[in-house]
């Protein structure tokens, strides 16, 4: 072969050889990539918890027995105090410009329509007490929503921790931490603070289990 049938060769290889050019998508913002993955995921609850976007799978049947005695315990005491009991409403958090979490039940004020902030969700001020029942998403109820909800001065926290087969229940938000974190066992109940304006005794085993009938 001569000099400049190698060279063609050597350049036709090098051509071969070099990468195709990849066009960049581009970088989705926390909020598109959370509306792009509730479209991809019907039935999750999609959540922005510090920027990092959740997505949790439907409710196991305890679970929903466990929020539905809740609503029929409780919803009818918080309506007689001029509240509401609502669930899978979003709450605005202060953590970041799109962060908002989406408790499994919220004890609110009956103006909270007036409290819109931006999408589907709502200021926390009008936010008494917020609910949640643990399920493949345990470690983010224990651990980021404890700071969250304290840091928007959600006065009530509890946590249906069936994980390790008890409640806990954060008072007093102060400092973006909750000053006062009471862990419940089986076998007992505990008084909803007066500060959500509810008076009910919370059975621990009927946060965990559900209704017995």
């Amino acid at each position: 072969m001569n000099s400049g049938l190698r060279k063609e060769a050597v350049e036709a290889v090098t051509q071969h050889e070099e990468p195709a050019h990849v066009q960049e998508q581009p970088k989705l913002t926390p909020d598109e990539a959370a509306d792009q993955l509730a479209r991809s995921l019907p039935g999750h609850r999609v959540e922005i918890l510090r920027g990092r976007v959740t997505a949790t799978s439907p409710a196991d049947g305890t679970h929903a027995l466990a929020l539905s005695w809740l609503g029929e315990e409780f919803g009818a005491r918080a309506r007689t105090s001029g509240l509401r009991l609502v669930q899978g409403v979003a709450l605005w958090l202060p953590t970041g410009p799109e962060d908002y979490a989406i408790p499994d039940l919220s004890v609110v004020e009956a103006d909270i329509k007036d409290a819109h902030v931006m999408k589907n969700c709502y200021a926390a001020h009008v936010f008494r007490m917020v609910v949640e029942v643990t399920s493949t998403n345990w470690a983010d109820d224990l651990g980021p929503k404890v700071e969250d909800y304290a840091q928007a001065g959600i006065p009530v926290y509890v946590v249906a921790d069936r994980k390790h087969d008890q409640v806990l229940l954060c008072t007093d938000p102060r400092g973006g931490e909750y000053k006062n974190k009471a862990h419940h066992k089986r076998g007992t109940s505990f008084t909803v603070p007066d500060v959500v304006g509810v008076e009910m005794k919370l059975s621990v085993d009927r946060l965990l289990d559900g209704d017995e009938d």
